[in-house]
């Protein structure tokens, strides 16, 4: 393992001043591919203090869940950016599938020793990737924390439209020479649209730190083939799916005015699980990550104070 020096561009405002002192940077080998990964330790560790693994969601990265983190302090985070994502290479054998990054978060995990006691947190695509793991590896991580999951399929109902003229978009670029399909799939006005759209915030300084994190970071894919598939999976899968096999704790944090994971559909979910929690923040859509990570983090700690190691 080796440690390395990773910048973030993000705007300072926006985080605490003890955020920095917190960060370590480094990277490991698994399978032949580097994988980028950010340590953010305690101020002050306590017998509350946990060790949670955070899966980021489709094209962003680990500064997606930045101030998530910020907000809890008192845990001992790691951030991945997964394969394929942000600093890290893509697999070198396999698809980037479900079960895919499944495999990774087996061997991540074991590189670094985490063990049965770690929560296991992921945002949008992060939450299949997690629950599928927990699923198909019951025990190894206790309890489960889904923020804006994807609780339905994002072909069926009425969003399937959009998702099917995504498809389109993703198997287009992949197909166009490099050039374009590059150009494509970073083009400025595409990512503001899309930025534009999930955000909820009125508040004209937010959005504009928003959009400028989109622009920063959605488009540091590895390459455009290991894109497509990642997006592929990430339509082709879902949180309720594999409802019934979560018998661990599940807290579900889902935004009001969620769009890509709507509301009734984290209510039916909710209804599946075992165990299972669902707190809405009022207000915000897929974005809570960035929007309202202090209410997010209030859900988690008291969660986890309600489940301790």
């Amino acid at each position: 393992m080796k440690t390395t020096a990773h910048q973030s561009s993000a705007a300072p405002s926006y985080f605490s001043a003890g955020l920095a002192a917190r960060t370590q940077a480094a990277d490991v080998e698994l399978d032949g591919s580097a994988v980028a990964y950010w340590t953010y330790e305690p101020v002050q560790a306590t017998a509350e203090t946990r060790t949670i693994l955070v899966i980021h969601g489709f094209r962003g990265d680990h500064h997606g869940l930045l101030r998530v983190a910020d907000q809890l302090s008192e845990m001992r985070i790691i951030m991945p950016d997964l394969p394929g994502f942000g600093s890290s290479a893509a697999f070198v054998a396999g698809e980037h599938s479900v079960e895919q990054y499944g495999a990774f978060i087996s061997s991540f995990m074991a590189a670094l020793d985490l063990g049965p006691d770690t929560v296991l947190l992921g945002h949008s695509f992060g939450s299949i990737i997690a629950s599928h793991f927990v699923a198909a590896h019951p025990g190894k991580v206790t309890p489960l924390i889904l923020v804006n999951p994807i609780a339905s399929p994002a072909l069926e109902g009425p969003k399937g439209i959009m998702t099917r003229l995504a498809v389109l978009y993703y198997r287009l670029s992949a197909r166009l020479p490099r050039r374009l399909g590059l150009a494509l799939l970073r083009n400025p006005v595409i990512v503001r649209v899309m930025s534009e759209a999930m955000a909820k915030t009125g508040n004209r300084d937010l959005r504009r730190f928003i959009h400028g994190q989109h622009h920063a970071y959605f488009s540091a894919f590895a390459d455009r083939e290991s894109l497509l598939q990642s997006f592929t999976a990430s339509v082709s899968a879902h949180v309720a799916e594999v409802a019934g096999k979560l018998t661990l704790p599940v807290l579900l944090v889902a935004g009001e005015k969620d769009e890509i994971a709507a509301l009734p559909d984290q209510h039916h979910l909710a209804a599946l699980l075992p165990d299972g929690e669902l707190k809405v923040i009022p207000g915000v859509g897929h974005l809570i990550h960035y929007e309202t990570p202090e209410p997010a983090a209030g859900f988690i700690r008291s969660f986890l104070k309600d489940h301790p190691a």
